[in-house]
């Protein structure tokens, strides 16, 4: 049997086709599952190779599940990501008028891209999550609700009738998908890459986070995405989920990793892994001595005045 990856099902989701994209799914073997809790703990109980779950939006940031389920359990660890680009059809059963439809379903991530559209056009519709927009859709074939917002690729799948198209709150509206596994050596830097970790701090105090952000900013290493996510230890008890450019093997990254981990209560890492979008790494030239050839020429320095040979 091919190794498998579990991914958020059933099939016919936004998930489903980013997936579809590597190469390497071609000669796995594609396994829905409910949720992303169940995708990833799939990994987990090695019934899986890997994962493949949605983690941040355009419109919303990051998706709380998915940072949720990699802040607490079993370490994971993120190896590759990628972007899509995301429209909406209203799919209904076939001969569905618009005036009928008075109850609508799907992810709870696509409601705030579809809001306004919904306003304008459905104001009356009542609302229900779906666990994704292809369960929306089956849903729907089933009688359960009267449409469903998700990719028009679905509708022949579930035997519906997609009866608007393009529809979407933000042009250029985008979901990043991240392909995560059992940890081990991250792939080699490209130069264009990601690094991403959970950082949770020893106590509140002001000016806590600026301590957090300074081992960052004072080696030139730009941040991508900054949320903070309850621990569960009570109000006001946050750890923070962040994205910065670089790999860990540059040694910028890996000194405020360093220095992170010295004065956080705790620092999991998250993996570093290609970027989707092939940006070349932002070093800010600007800021002087953030070069990897700066880094090292700091660090003989340091190691010929031990020598008594500055």
């Amino acid at each position: 049997m091919p190794a498998s990856y579990a991914y958020l099902g059933p099939e016919g989701t936004f998930t489903e086709v980013a997936l579809r994209t590597l190469p390497e799914a071609a000669t796995r073997e594609l396994v829905p599952m409910v949720s992303v809790p169940a995708a990833l703990d799939a990994v987990r109980t090695g019934e899986a190779e890997a994962a493949f779950v949605p983690i941040e939006n355009s419109v919303e940031g990051g998706i709380t599940t998915t940072l949720d389920e990699l802040v607490a359990g079993e370490p994971l660890m993120i190896y590759r990501e990628v972007l899509l680009s995301i429209t909406f059809a209203l799919l209904v059963r076939p001969g569905t008028k618009l005036s009928e439809i008075k109850t609508v379903t799907a992810h709870p991530a696509a409601q705030p891209q579809v809001r306004n559209w919904l306003k304008a056009n459905l104001p009356d519709a009542v609302w229900e999550s779906a666990a994704s927009n292809a369960d929306g859709a089956r849903l729907v074939r089933e009688g359960r609700y009267d449409a469903a917002f998700a990719g028009e690729f679905a509708a022949a799948r579930y035997g519906l009738q997609a009866l608007e198209t393009g529809i979407h709150d933000a042009e250029n509206a985008q979901t990043r998908f991240v392909l995560v596994g059992r940890p081990a050596r991250p792939a080699a830097p490209t130069g264009a890459d990601k690094t991403s970790v959970v950082l949770w701090q020893r106590d509140d105090h002001p000016g806590g986070l600026r301590d957090l952000l300074g081992e960052f900013a004072v080696r030139g290493v730009n941040l991508m995405l900054l949320q903070s996510r309850p621990t569960g230890a009570g109000i006001g008890n946050y750890c923070f989920c962040i994205d910065a450019e670089g790999h860990i093997s540059d040694r910028r990254v890996s000194e405020a990793l360093m220095g992170l981990k010295r004065i956080c209560l705790q620092v999991r890492f998250l993996g570093s892994y290609p970027r989707a979008d092939a940006k070349p790494d932002d070093v800010r030239v600007p800021l002087p001595g953030t070069s990897d050839d700066e880094f090292m020429s700091a660090a003989d320095w340091v190691a010929r005045c031990q020598d008594g040979r500055f």
